[in-house]
């Protein structure tokens, strides 16, 4: 592999240390990612032997023009040969959809950034030789636009500029009109993904998961084997963007910050198949509120309950404590259950009553069965 292709890589492995609100992205900056997605999901003859040495990236020469809705669109510049062994000049537009809205504009802002690749690319030509755009023989290069789509419901938006212009059925040739490739995430099975056999399926299999039941339909139908074989021999900075969108898919399900990135690390470890087997998919925040409320409310019935026993004043004073006990017995328990850990337990027990350190642990040691 040429030397500029692992500068590209490094480049790309420094760009990828922060995290995104969108995974999707991450396939489009990878050039290893991004050739994979032209030859397994466009269908066209010209790309389906793109490498990632190929593939340039020129965002940054045309971000002036992205709004900050528009701040993960991708713009690529893919050396073709032709037969002659010449290059030919080929651009890729990736916008990325990842919000449930569907965006009715985009084939407007699609055509922005095609005009716009045009113009830089005749001031380029002129700048090395001047009047050349007015030659007979010159050409603008082709621009391939793809919309990649990651929301659970069905695109209803325009994919033709026609679509979005009166009278365009009527006036025919006399409108410009092109048509974008549209590629919808929820159209692709997990089963259609692994025929791919690449690290791109992975990225996209997680991409595809909106909300924790979708992990189990995952566990479920993508053997560990599969997960393990793929990666086997992919370069560890890939490993560590796919862990990137581990993390980026854990956030999504309210996994603390801290514990999503113990997950990724496995990734980068080799560890795929075991992340998956081990992940059971639930949302961490919402079932610690659960925990909580579960065990304060049995908590409260039975201190109300023990002190009318025992009596008014002192009964009730020794039945709320009793009731209070207990209550902290069920707390720990439910957030055993629920596979909330010790440490966050005893943050719990601090909290919600009131208790030391040393005291929420004690709790914790009488009533956590091993």
């Amino acid at each position: 592999m040429s030397q500029k292709t692992n500068e590209t890589k490094s480049a790309q492995e420094q760009q990828n240390t922060q995290i995104r609100d969108s995974s999707a992205k991450i396939i489009f900056e990878d050039p290893i990612l991004c050739a994979q997605f032209l030859r397994g999901y466009v269908d066209i003859p010209l790309l389906k032997d793109v490498q990632p040495e190929d593939i340039e990236d020129e965002t940054e020469r045309f971000v002036h023009m992205f709004t900050e809705e528009r701040e993960s669109d991708v713009v690529k510049r893919i050396r073709l040969k032709d037969k002659d062994n010449g290059e030919i000049p080929f651009y890729l537009i990736s916008l990325i959809e990842h919000k449930s809205d569907v965006d009715y504009n985009v084939v407007m802002q699609i055509l922005r950034y095609v005009v716009f690749i045009w113009e830089d690319y005749e001031k380029r030509q002129e700048r090395k030789q001047e009047g050349v755009s007015k030659t007979k023989g010159f050409r603008y290069p082709p621009v391939l636009p793809i919309v990649y789509y990651e929301g659970t419901e069905q695109w209803t938006a325009a994919t033709r500029l026609h679509e979005r212009v009166y009278l365009s059925d009527m006036l025919g040739d006399y409108i410009p009109d092109y048509r974008c490739l549209m590629v919808q995430l929820n159209r692709y099975s997990n089963r259609m993904l692994m025929e791919k056999e690449d690290e791109l399926s992975i990225v996209m299999m997680l991409n595809r998961l909106q909300k924790a039941a979708d992990f189990a339909v995952l566990q479920k139908e993508v053997p560990q084997e599969y997960l393990e074989r793929v990666t086997a021999q992919t370069p560890e900075y890939l490993l560590g963007i796919i862990g990137q969108a581990v993390e980026i898919l854990l956030g999504r399900l309210n996994v603390p910050g801290e514990e999503a990135r113990r997950f990724a690390d496995q990734v980068k470890e080799r560890k795929v198949g075991e992340l998956f087997s081990r992940f059971q998919g639930y949302d961490v925040q919402e079932t610690r509120r659960v925990a909580k409320a579960e065990g304060l409310k049995e908590g409260v019935k039975k201190g109300i309950k023990q002190g009318i026993k025992q009596g008014i004043e002192q009964g009730i004073e020794q039945g709320i404590e009793q009731g209070r006990q207990e209550s902290v017995q069920i707390l720990i328990r439910s957030n055993q259950r629920h596979g909330i850990s010790k440490e966050d337990t005893e943050a719990d027990l601090i909290e919600l009553y009131s208790l030391s350190s040393e005291e929420a642990r004690d709790k914790i040691n009488r009533y956590w069965t091993e």
